[in-house]
C-alpha cells in the first residue's frame, strides 16, 4: 500500500511542481554551455553520495555562501556538513546564509551575477513570475535537477522540464471563531464589509501571483462554482460586478469565466487590509479580541502560537476544513533550488540540493513544520511518519487544536482546492493582468 501511494504521490507531484515551474536551463551543445552548466550536466548523472565525494574535494577548508527566501537555509547547511563528514570525519566548511528582505533577493543575485566569479554558490528562492523573467531567462540562475530525485518522481532529469521545488508552501483562509460569523464559501471573504487581513502585494509578489493565477481558466471556473452555490440574495451583491467586468475580461483576453475572476480580484484588492508580514496577522487572529476577523496567511503559522488566557489556536479556524465550505481554500506557491551561473561551489551547491531534496533530515529544517510539502513524494511520505503533522493538533491521541491536524499536501491540493503558482502563466499574464491591478491598487491607494 505504502509504494502504491508512492506512486501516485509521485504523479501528483510531477504534475503539480511542473504547474508551478517553467522550461528547465536549456539543452545547449556542450560548447555553448556555461562552466557551471557544465558541471549540472556532469552531476545530473550522479547519486547523492557521488555528488557528496565531489563537494568534498571542492570545499573543503572554504566558505559557502548561500542566499534565500527562507532562513531555514542557515539550519539545513549544517546537518548537510554533517552528512559530508560521515563520509570524511576530516572534512570542514564554514558558511554564511542570507535572507533579503522587501524581495531585495533579485537585486542581490543580479548585482553579484555581474562578477566573473559569484560570491553565492546557490540560492533558494521564490516568486515563480520575476524567477521567470530576472533570473533564469537573463542566464543568472541555472537549474539543476538531482537524479535521484527524478527517479521518485518517476522521471529523469533530462525528461524534466521545470525548476526544482524544494517544497510548496500554502496560504489558507483563516477566521477568529470567537464570535458567530462563519465563512463558508471563498465569496465571503470579499463580501460586503469584509476587509481580510493579508501581506500587501507589493510587499510578498507572490501574493500578486495568486490573484494572476486566479484568471487562468480552471481557477476562474472554480470561482464560478463557487458563485454558483451562493445563495440569491448573495449573489446580488456580486452580479453587478460580475458584470461589470465582462468587457474588461475579454479586453484581457481572459476565458468565458474570467468575469468571475476579476470580480473577486476586484472586491478583494479594494478591501483586503494590508498587513506587514504573516507573523502578526496569526497573532492578531488567535487573540479572543479579534472576534469575526479573517487573514489570508501562511498556514505553518500556527506552529509558533503560544497558548495563553486570551491567546489560543482554537480561536480559529481553518475555513477549507469546514463541513460545506466551497471555492479555494487559498493559494500555494513554491521554494525553488538554482545554482547560480557563476558559482564559486558548483559542486557543492549541487551536492547541498540534492541533500536538501533527496532526505529527510535534508528537507528536516522546512518538513519539522506543518504546512511545508516535500516535491520528493518518498521524502513527503517518510517526513509524515517522523512529524505526525495529521495529527500535529493532538496531546496525547486526543484532537485539542483541530486547526493544527495538517491534512497534507494531497488533501490542500484537490479537497482543499489550492491556486497553485505556475511562473509561465503569471510571467504570460503580468502585463496585461499585472496591469489592470496595479490601476486597482493606485485606486484604493
Amino acid at each position: 500500500m505504502k509504494k502504491l501511494m508512492i506512486v501516485f504521490l509521485s504523479a501528483l507531484l510531477v504534475l503539480s511542481f511542473t504547474g508551478c515551474s517553467n522550461n528547465n536551463t536549456p539543452d545547449k551543445p556542450a560548447e555553448e554551455k556555461s562552466a557551471v552548466q557544465q558541471i549540472i550536466a556532469e552531476a545530473q548523472g550522479m547519486t547523492l553520495e557521488e555528488l557528496a565525494k565531489k563537494a568534498i574535494e571542492e570545499s573543503n577548508g572554504k566558505t559557502f555562501y548561500g542566499v534565500g527566501n527562507s532562513s531555514r537555509g542557515k539550519s539545513a547547511l549544517p546537518l548537510f556538513i554533517d552528512y559530508l563528514k560521515t563520509i570524511d570525519p576530516n572534512y570542514n566548511m564554514e558558511f554564511e546564509w542570507q535572507q533579503p528582505k522587501n524581495n531585495k533577493i533579485f537585486d542581490q543575485l543580479t548585482a553579484d551575477s555581474l562578477k566573473e566569479t559569484g560570491t553565492f554558490a546557490m540560492t533558494l528562492i521564490q516568486d515563480g513570475n520575476q524567477i521567470e523573467s530576472k533570473m533564469v531567462k537573463t542566464g543568472i540562475l541555472d537549474t539543476f535537477i538531482p537524479k535521484e530525485w527524478a527517479e521518485a518522481n518517476n522521471t529523469t532529469p533530462e525528461d524534466y522540464k521545470g525548476y526544482l521545488a524544494l517544497q510548496t508552501l500554502n496560504k489558507v483562509f483563516e477566521y477568529n471563531c470567537t464570535g458567530s460569523k462563519t465563512y463558508d464559501n471563498c465569496w465571503d471573504f470579499v463580501a460586503e464589509g469584509e476587509h481580510g487581513l493579508f501581506m500587501d502585494i507589493d510587499s510578498e509578489i507572490v501574493g500578486k501571483n495568486f490573484l494572476y493565477m486566479l484568471t487562468k481558466d480552471e481557477y476562474a471556473a472554480n470561482l464560478k462554482d463557487a458563485y454558483d452555490k451562493l445563495s440569491d440574495a448573495e449573489k446580488a451583491y456580486f452580479e453587478p460586478t460580475i458584470n461589470a467586468m465582462e468587457a474588461e475580461a475579454k479586453d484581457l483576453g481572459l476565458g468565458e469565466n474570467g468575469k468571475y475572476a476579476l470580480a473577486w480580484i476586484k472586491l478583494w484588492v479594494e478591501s483586503y487590509s494590508a498587513q506587514t508580514d504573516d507573523g502578526p496577522i496569526c497573532n492578531i487572529l488567535v487573540d479572543k479580541s479579534a472576534t469575526d476577523q479573517f487573514g489570508l496567511l501562511v498556514y505553518s503559522k500556527l506552529r509558533s502560537v503560544e497558548e495563553s488566557d486570551s491567546v489560543s489556536v482554537n480561536n480559529i479556524k481553518v475555513a477549507a476544513y469546514q463541513d460545506g465550505y466551497e471555492g479555494m481554500g487559498g493559494y500555494a506557491y513554491c521554494h525553488y533550488l538554482f545554482v547560480t551561473d557563476n558559482s564559486p561551489l558548483p559542486w557543492t551547491a549541487c551536492a547541498f540540493i540534492a541533500y536538501m531534496v533527496e532526505t529527510v533530515d535534508g528537507f528536516s529544517a522546512w518538513g519539522k513544520d506543518m504546512g511545508g510539502y516535500s516535491s520528493n513524494p518518498q521524502v513527503l511520505a517518510a517526513n509524515e511518519e517522523k512529524y505526525h503533522h495529521s495529527t500535529g493538533g493532538q496531546v496525547d491521541g486526543v484532537t485539542v487544536f483541530e486547526a493544527k491536524n495538517d491534512r497534507g499536501y494531497e488533501w490542500w491540493i484537490n479537497n482543499g482546492k489550492l491556486v497553485v503558482e505556475d511562473p509561465e502563466y503569471c510571467a504570460s499574464v503580468a502585463f496585461t493582468v499585472g496591469s489592470w491591478i496595479e490601476m486597482l491598487t493606485k485606486y484604493k491607494g
